[in-house]
């Protein structure tokens, strides 16, 4: 195979099939044949025109499972055959102070796969090599692919509450990062309340492994919360600040609402809400590479995989519209293997 087909973007969903030269990896970089790629909608990154130059094409992706083809000058931990991941951050400088002080996932130097570097809707894939995981055995590469984003970023987040099995942690949202949140809290022994709009996901949210589920089309999921003894964490995943809004006074004294739904309309938060009961509102992003290789064993250990559906490389830009559209059922991924 002398070249291979990517899907690039330019504008405001202006998607293009190209065909690319097959190239060697430049040093500190491997080249991986890409066999799946999940739709996030953290894509909309680069679709919808939100870089600092949406004229410039990228290829968007960034939950990216393949084998090593091809290793660059001063690659030494990565052989040619092996399966990797690829996600969010596309590696580190090294250098930074954030990256000297050992905080790489806020290297002031990284790229963003499938946002300001090509990423994984396309047959092949180049990466830096500390951007790299290991994806282990007991696993497929289309399963894999959302746990590489939506599942680093949802375990990162529990992790960052830091609760004692047992103690109340709610999830806001069943969609492609909640559905994989409730069953990381479960597996790590929270009581797990799931919070969605309609009745329709609650028979869902307890076969994830929710105790509990609150409808916030019904009800105020903040009072429900209080009710049931306030939530030690939240963790909220809808891409919507005002339907956080409302979760801030379900938080138990001392409680902490990790944020990892991007939405554009802010969080509204009242001080004595925060100061009175010592509550806190915070951000998370992603995690670091070899957290992403916990992440994945600890997938693999306790059976925890995406709902997928699975659509090929050709329909890339049917497959961005489908997640767009909040129907998929919850992550779509991509099939890049040539037939």
């Amino acid at each position: 195979m002398s070249t291979y087909q990517a899907y690039e973007v330019t504008g405001s969903r202006q998607f293009a099939r190209t065909t690319r030269e097959l190239v060697p990896p430049r040093p500190g970089h491997v080249r991986i044949t890409v066999e799946n790629c999940g739709v996030c909608h953290s894509d909309v990154l680069a679709v919808e025109g939100l870089r600092a130059d949406p004229s410039q094409p990228v290829v968007p992706g960034h939950e990216v499972v393949g084998t090593i083809d091809a290793v660059g000058e001063g690659v030494r931990a990565w052989q040619v055959g092996e399966r990797v991941g690829v996600g969010f951050l596309a590696g580190h400088c090294g250098e930074c102070d954030p990256c000297r002080r050992g905080d790489f996932v806020n290297c002031a130097d990284q790229e963003q796969t499938g946002t300001t570097v090509d990423g994984g809707y396309a047959e092949v894939l180049y990466a830096r090599s500390n951007a790299l995981a290991r994806i282990p055995e007991g696993i497929s590469s289309a399963e894999a692919a959302p746990l590489l984003c939506a599942g680093l970023t949802s375990l990162s987040a529990l992790r960052q509450l830091d609760n004692r099995p047992g103690s109340l942690v709610a999830v806001q949202g069943i969609g492609g990062l909640g559905h994989l949140a409730v069953q990381y809290a479960a597996r790590l022994g929270h009581r797990v309340v799931a919070i969605a709009r309609g009745p329709e996901k609650a028979s869902l949210a307890a076969s994830l492994g929710a105790d509990d589920y609150i409808d916030s089309a019904a009800e105020h999921p903040g009072e429900a919360l209080a009710r049931l003894g306030g939530a030690d964490g939240i963790v909220a995943t809808a891409a919507s600040g005002s339907s956080m809004t409302p979760l801030v006074t379900g938080l138990a004294p001392r409680g902490r609402m990790i944020v990892v739904g991007v939405g554009t309309d802010p969080i509204t938060v009242s001080t004595p809400d925060l100061v009175l009961s010592t509550r806190t509102i915070t951000g998370s992003l992603t995690g670091t590479p070899i957290e992403n290789e916990d992440n994945l064993a600890f997938s693999v250990r306790h059976g925890i995989l995406p709902l997928i559906e699975r659509m090929p490389l050709a329909e890339a830009p049917k497959a961005y519209e489908r997640m767009m559209s909040g129907e998929a059922r919850f992550r779509v991924v991509l099939d890049a293997v040539r037939a």
